[in-house]
């Protein structure tokens, strides 16, 4: 089959596998990149829907991240499916599936028309699964990183999301959001067939099933990493969802600019990933993620201070200060955090093809599972806190407590034991399992 290295053929068959890895990659990326354009849909279209539903904090949290359950939950199956059956159909498929949904969005009118409609649209968020084994296997071991990293770039989506949806929404209504990436679906599906290929020898016969590859969860690497994705991932994709309500919350904005601003956050946050391919291929998984964790700590903490009014009694009477972050302040450490989750879920998936070659798509699969997991959980647990609270940064001090389980996780798991900076810091990993 064409692509498949011949020894026969010599340079030629070479060149034409690698033309064929980088077309499978180029269209996978942009595959992936409106399959989760499509998924944050209700980032945006969140806004109006919750203005004419009457929706509280928490419903409103439920309604952006019902896409994300199903997307999540459907991506064990799908890294199964991808390992026996090949990346290529699988993502075809899937695509094509949610196109009818898509454009049923445009019709609801009430609130559990938009879960059920959700739910359906939210089989666009398995791609992931589908992607990163299938582009993987067209390189060799020490370029999966980048590979990897290039298709996760994809995460842009999102960032696509709030450039063109706001748009649409103020010049057609909401309405027309739905019907416009049901038409780019459609197109991207034929595109993407166009653009690739398959080739036999990246298929993995199995016999096993959803329930058998559920077992790699009673690895405690397995667990871990899902730990550390529900933060990189999980927490780009909520604060994705969340972003643009929170500026209009908190800082008034109109939603266009609110849009913009927040896509500075799902910009590097999507783009910047194949970097953070780049640079674990290089300097090891273990290496990115510690900094990435620090980095997102810091970032975080800071965040979490609400807008604050203090009086202090002075020898010349009562003075009231202010203490919270301006707009400005806040897009820039939102900025810096997007670039550390860029890295950090490039450097996770480096992690499963260091420690899982032969198993990539299942325990991708597995791992996936858990950060669209807490991308599901941690909106409702924003809105809820959001009612309980009336404090919109009590949003980023739940994730602030959740990355420091992960420090302290991976403190006495890896670097403990393993140099995170100098020479050795590139074979690290090799000696941090536990």
């Amino acid at each position: 089959m064409a692509g498949t290295r011949n020894p026969a053929t010599g340079a030629t068959e070479t060149l034409s596998h690698r033309r064929h890895a980088w077309s499978v990659l180029t269209a996978s990326t942009l595959a992936f990149t409106v399959c989760f354009m499509v998924w944050m849909m209700f980032g945006v279209i969140g806004i109006p829907i919750r203005k004419t539903l009457n929706l509280n904090a928490t419903e409103f949290g439920l309604l952006t991240a019902t896409p994300v359950l199903t997307g999540s939950l459907i991506r064990v199956p799908l890294g199964i499916w991808t390992d026996r059956y090949g990346g290529r159909i699988v993502m075809a498929a899937l695509m094509a599936v949610t196109v009818p949904a898509i454009w049923l969005m445009a019709y609801a009118t009430l609130f559990w028309h938009f879960i059920v409609i959700g739910l359906f649209v939210g089989l666009a968020g398995g791609s992931f699964s589908v992607g990163t084994p299938y582009v993987a296997r067209w390189f060799p071991r020490n370029r999966q990183g980048m590979a990897m990293g290039v298709y996760g770039a994809g995460n842009s989506g999102a960032a696509v999301n709030k450039l063109l949806a706001p748009s649409l929404v103020v010049a057609f209504g909401w309405t027309m959001v739905p019907q416009v990436y049901a038409a780019v679906m459609l197109g991207t599906v034929v595109l993407f067939w166009l653009l690739t290929y398959s080739d036999r020898s990246h298929l993995v016969p199995s016999t096993t099933r959803f329930r058998d590859q559920l077992k790699a969860l009673k690895d405690p690497t397995v667990i871990k990493y899902c730990q550390y994705y529900s933060i990189v991932f999980g927490g780009y994709v909520a604060l994705s969802l969340w972003m643009v309500q929170y500026y209009v919350g908190e800082y008034q904005l109109d939603i266009r600019i609110a849009a913009l601003l927040a896509a500075c956050f799902s910009l590097p946050g999507g783009v910047l990933r194949a970097i953070g391919g780049v640079l674990a291929d290089k300097y090891g998984a273990h290496s990115i993620t510690w900094w990435v964790m620090w980095v997102s700590w810091i970032c975080l903490f800071i965040l979490s201070y609400p807008q604050t009014d203090f009086t202090v009694l002075t020898t010349a009477g009562r003075t009231t200060f202010h203490i919270g972050l301006n707009v400005y302040l806040f897009t820039a450490l939102m900025a810096i955090l997007g670039v550390a989750f860029a890295f950090g879920k490039a450097s996770v998936f480096k992690y499963i093809s260091d420690d899982y070659p032969s198993n990539i798509g299942t325990i991708s699969g597995v791992v996936g599972l858990a950060g669209g997991l807490g991308g599901f959980v941690l909106p409702i647990m924003f809105g809820a806190l959001l009612d309980m609270t009336g404090i919109r940064s009590s949003a980023f001090m739940l994730m602030y407590g959740v990355v420091w389980v992960s420090l302290i996780w991976m403190y006495f798991t890896e670097v403990r034991r393993t140099r995170v900076m100098g020479a050795e810091a590139t074979l690290a990993h090799g000696h941090a399992r536990g």
